[in-house]
């Protein structure tokens, strides 16, 4: 004792953490082990007693982690069955693990979410199944999660069901929605599943089979705690709101009680459900929710499953699927009574010419076998019978609990009104003394409620008792009930696993008779030796007077022992006695056993070659369905490249035009379309049995073709007559080769040598012609697009900081040079210039965050260069913008320089602020073609736009004023002129105007002939501009074109912004 407690502390602590480690190493490999088991590609059920390791694992570790841990680990996306077995697991975890799994499970909830997006893109019929039951998933999760007081496998009391749906009615109106879509998912699971069987008993027999029947175990159990939750909200919906208000919830109601029942007949009718679940049976009608009576009648259905444990003979290590169910030799009480006699007994004759005792013992043993089995059935019978009384009294008992839970509520109502009477009588009694007996009289009526309201408690205690004392009572049949069929089950897996056990039981018979012989002999001498013990014991006592009450104790203990000793030698032997009992039986039914498998051997063989035979067919018929799709498509992608044709001769046709930059987008996915359609030819050729790829290619390319036909036609109509001619012969082409191709995949004999080699070279001369065809200007590499995008922001941005720098150190030049009012406009110019370009700097910055911002959403897995090459019309125009709008600040800072100095005019600033706002348009117009129409960074762009539009009316009005207030307004006296005088000034003013108005209208004429010159830089022929059809409204500001208008040019200077006609002063007011 004294060494134990000298050990360390420490050393206790390392021993205790190397204990948990190994334990929590054998945790995760036992963990790991039922996971892998349960989770396999393998076309089989999930084993039971792998999905109760997996769930004792959850309660073990208080959460799901490390079934997550490894689960994610599984290539779910390669196999549709493996994700399909993922789901089964998930679900049984999620009903029957630890309460913390939900919580794990909703962290990877996008998971599972992705899981079935991917297989719902896949044609597969686990795919399908995979789809539905991740959603059912996800909303049996997201339910859970929202109403947290109803656990995930629904087993929850009336009580739970009023506090989670509480007293507000809309709430209760939410949560039966909510049931509602529950129930669809699990339906429509159901129906997928056995949709996709054949409800016979071959079909149920077979693995494939039982692997997708094995999860609605779980459905039907959700579904008959919903189809209760479900019928409790109506009646409580209904008693609240009017009729008419609920008809939708009715009429899905109903829809759903149809489904429902539909779905448990067909399950209770497969016999693969029949010794796994018991199905309840659902009325014939639905409840009447017009009637609040009918809430009496209705029964919340049980689904009963039996308490029955997998054989677990094999070890662990077993990856063989579990056998089979048998429902296909289903031995009546009638056969199994008639004695089947020996085979051996009929060729030779029973030894010694009658019955030895073993015979007799046997024929016992089938009587008594059979009596058990009668008896078996009347308990059955007699408990089933019970369990329907107790359920009725439970319903009517609940009924008469909510009539009480009721008047208990009303009766609360009025105790709490009365209490508030009290309370104000109360009050009132200390100011008016005359009102003490109405004050007595509440109290009286006060004191009488609580005595009916304690009444009523007691009451309502005695009901809930007698409640609990009938649920007790209905538990205990329950379990007597399970307890009788696990017995029959046991005895039926008794009878099958005889025929394989025979032999080894009776070695191990044998074995145990030797070892028991040994055992008893050695406790026999065991006996001798406590006999002599004893004997020697006596002797001493004889001997030692001092420890008479220690030697009685020890004698006590030995005869104790020795009467156990004797108790286990007889317990023993009875064990043996029953050991040979079983060997014989099992010896004479062995031969049966033997027959009845060679009989269902032979079936099985027919079934196959029948199978085998329809499988043949199956595959023929679907290469002749794939071949008539094909021929459908192929005559459906005539009519589209004949109906193509036929509108280039359409009179109404010659007034459509397109543009160049669209027929070469056409044409390059044209050919794109030809690659696939070539691909999913070769695809067809090598597997005829399914013609998908070369379907859908072939859509995508009689559409892309007719395209390219009608915009090739379009695009001659204003291209040179030499274009023309060339465009609208390739367009006839490419349309001839087309329908031969076609023609050709038409007939099986045509089909191997169809080859799209002709109808890509017209293509590729269509799209020379259309690159052709597109404006020139000056080209700049695709590849350095997207650097002059960031090269000219960045320009840009480094122009405005250094015109805020420069209008900066104007402003201290002009506060030591001039004073007074000069001082005062000069001040006012410059700060209105600093506010602009602080707005145009806002500016900048907003339209590169929504310029990254259209990069990162368009660009794809591409790159932003690849991105800024493949639409270069759009850069180009975010480049001419910058270009603009740096040249317009440099512009301003000069004009305002002269200003100051008085080396320049007002105007000019003016009309710098004009072209700064317009070039900023520019920007903000190229920007918004790709942005999204509901980005937050779009509306940022818009309303730093309109803050550089009010800068720059600031600057135009701050200049203005400026302006009027430095001008020398000389006074006109024109006292001392006599009326010819004042005539010739009057004509001399006239000449001056006409003068003018000339200059103004040269002037204008010039700046016409400046933008005509601009477009024709941009890119845009002169013709276009005059033309009146809408479009020189277009052309006025390139930057802001579609992508298929014409390609503008880089320009060193940027487009002159429309300007409001101001009329000229007159001189003469």
């Amino acid at each position: 004792m004294n060494s134990i407690r000298q050990v360390p502390s420490r050393v206790k602590t390392r021993r205790t953490e190397a204990n948990l480690g190994a334990e929590r190493e054998h945790f995760d490999k036992q963990q790991l082990s039922s996971i892998s088991k349960a989770i396999n590609s393998t076309e089989t059920p999930v084993k039971e007693k792998h999905a109760r390791r997996i769930i004792l694992g959850t309660h073990r570790e208080k959460g799901a982690y490390t079934f997550w841990s490894y689960a994610l680990g599984f290539p779910l996306a390669s196999s549709s069955i493996l994700s399909w077995k993922f789901c089964h697991v998930l679900h049984k975890v999620l009903r029957d693990g630890h309460r913390n799994v939900l919580q794990d499970c909703m962290r990877h909830h996008s998971s599972l979410v992705d899981i079935g997006n991917l297989w719902a893109n896949l044609h597969d019929r686990y795919g399908q199944l995979v789809t539905i039951y991740s959603k059912l998933l996800c909303t049996k999760m997201e339910f859970h999660v929202k109403h947290s007081e109803i656990p995930a496998n629904l087993e929850a009391t009336d009580e739970v069901l009023e506090n989670t749906a509480g007293t507000d009615i809309n709430n209760v109106f939410q949560l039966t929605v909510e049931v509602f879509d529950y129930m669809d998912a699990e339906l429509r699971l159901a129906e997928t599943v056995i949709r996709q069987l054949n409800t016979s008993i071959a079909i149920s027999t077979l693995t494939s089979g039982q692997c997708r029947l094995s999860p609605l175990i779980q459905v039907i159990q959700d579904c008959s705690h919903l189809y209760h939750f479900t019928v409790k909200l109506l009646f409580k919906l209904h008693a609240c709101l009017p009729a008419d208000t609920l008809q939708g919830h009715r009429e899905r109601f109903h829809d759903q009680f149809h489904s429902l029942k539909t779905f448990f007949n067909r399950a209770r009718d497969m016999l693969y459900f029949k010794r796994l679940i018991q199905i309840p049976k659902l009325p014939d009608h639905p409840p009447n929710f017009l009637h609040a009576a009918s809430l009496a009648k209705h029964v919340k259905p049980v689904v009963v499953i039996p308490n029955e444990d997998e054989p677990e003979q094999q070890d662990d290590d077993d990856d063989d699927p579990e056998p089979l169910i048998e429902v296909s030799n289903v031995s009546t009480p009638s056969m199994q009574a008639q004695p089947q006699p020996d085979i051996f007994d009929q060729t030779f004759g029973p030894p010694n010419g009658g019955f030895d005792d073993r015979d007799l013992q046997i024929e016992s043993l089938k009587r008594d076998m059979e009596l058990l089995r009668a008896e078996l059935e009347r308990v059955k019978a007699e408990a089933q019978r019970y369990i329907t009384q107790l359920k009725s009294q439970i319903n009517s008992l609940e009924s008469e609990l909510e009539e009480q839970r009721a008047q208990k509520q009303r009766a609360l109502v009025e105790n709490e009104q009365l209490r508030m009477e009290l309370e104000a009588t109360r009050r009132r009694n200390s100011e008016h003394e005359s009102l003490q007996s109405t004050f007595i009289e509440a109290e009286k009526r006060a004191q009488a409620t609580e005595q009916r309201y304690n009444k009523l408690k007691e009451k309502h205690t005695e009901l809930v008792a007698s409640h609990a004392e009938l649920l007790r009572k209905s538990a205990d049949t329950v379990k007597m009930l399970s307890a009788t069929q696990q017995t029959q089950e046991e005895v039926e897996r008794t009878k099958q696993q005889l025929s394989f056990e025979v032999d080894r039981i009776k070695q191990e018979a044998e074995m145990k008779l030797d070892e028991q012989k040994f055992e008893i002999e050695r406790l026999r001498r065991e006996l001798e030796e406590k006999m002599a013990e004893v004997t020697r014991v006596k002797g001493t006592l004889q001997n030692s007077e001092k420890s008479t009450e220690q030697m009685n104790s020890s004698m006590t203990s030995l005869q104790a022992e020795k009467e156990r000793l004797m108790r286990s030698v007889s317990e023993k032997e009875a064990e043996l006695s029953s050991l040979r009992q079983a060997a014989q039986l099992h010896q004479s039914s062995l031969q049966q056993e033997r027959q009845r498998n060679s009989r269902e051997l032979e079936e099985l063989q027919a079934k196959l070659q029948e199978k085998a035979k329809q499988e043949e067919q199956l595959k023929q018929k679907l290469l002749e369905e794939q071949f008539a799709l094909l021929q459908g498509t192929v005559t459906e992608a005539e009519n589209i490249i004949q109906d193509a044709v036929a509108k280039l001769d359409d009179p109404l046709y010659v007034r459509c035009t397109s543009s160049p930059d669209y027929l070469i987008s056409r044409a390059e996915a044209t050919l794109s379309s030809i690659d696939k359609m070539k691909k999913g030819h070769a695809d067809y050729l090598s597997n005829m049995r399914d013609a998908g790829a070369l379907l859908r290619s072939l859509t995508q390319f009689s559409h892309s073709a007719a395209d390219t036909i009608l915009n090739g036609s379009a695009t001659a109509h204003m291209a040179p007559i030499d274009h023309a001619d060339r465009l609208t012969e390739n367009c006839r082409g490419c349309a001839t080769q087309c329908l031969e191709y076609l023609k050709d995949l038409k007939s099986k004999t045509s089909l191997q040598r169809a080859d799209p080699a002709a109808i890509r070279a017209v293509v590729q001369k269509i799209l020379h012609l259309g690159q052709e065809l597109r404006p020139k200007g000056m080209d700049i590499r695709q590849d350095e697009l997207g650097d002059m995008v960031d090269k000219e922001m960045a320009a840009t941005s480094a122009a405005i900081e250094e015109a805020v720098r420069r209008i900066d150190e104007m402003m201290n030049q002009a506060r030591k040079d001039t004073s007074g009012m000069k001082l005062e406009v000069n001040e006012r110019i410059l700060n209105s210039c600093t506010d602009l370009m602080k707005a145009i700097r806002m500016l900048v910055i907003a339209s590169t965050d929504l310029q990254k911002e259209i990069v990162e959403s368009g660009k794809g897995a591409a790159s932003i260069k690849e991105f800024y090459a493949r639409n270069s019309r759009w850069t180009e125009g975010l480049i001419s913008a910058a270009k603009a709008v740096g040249w317009g600040a440099t512009e301003m800072v000069e004009s305002a320089d002269k200003v100051v100095l008085h080396t320049g005019k007002y105007e000019e600033l003016i009309v710098c602020s004009h072209e700064i706002a317009a070039s900023t348009a520019q920007l903000v117009a190229a920007s918004k073609v790709k942005a999204d129409r509901n980005s937050k960074k779009l509306s940022t762009l818009q309303q730093a736009s309109r803050h550089v539009n009010e800068m720059a009316a600031n600057v135009v009005a701050s200049t203005r004023t400026g302006q009027e207030h430095l001008e020398e307004k000389d006074t006109m006296d024109f006292s001392g002129m006599s009326l010819i005088k004042l005539r010739k000034e009057e004509m001399e003013s006239q000449v001056k105007v006409l003068e003018l108005e000339s200059q103004l209208e040269n002037e204008r004429l010039r700046l016409g002939e400046l933008r005509k010159q601009h477009y024709v830089l941009g890119g845009v022929s002169p013709e276009q501009v005059s033309e009146g059809n809408g479009e020189t409204s277009l052309m006025a500001n390139p930057a802001t074109m579609s992508p298929k208008l014409g390609k503008p040019a880089v320009m060193k200077k940027p487009a002159l912004a429309q300007k409001p006609n101001i009329p000229p002063k007159s001189p003469l007011k």
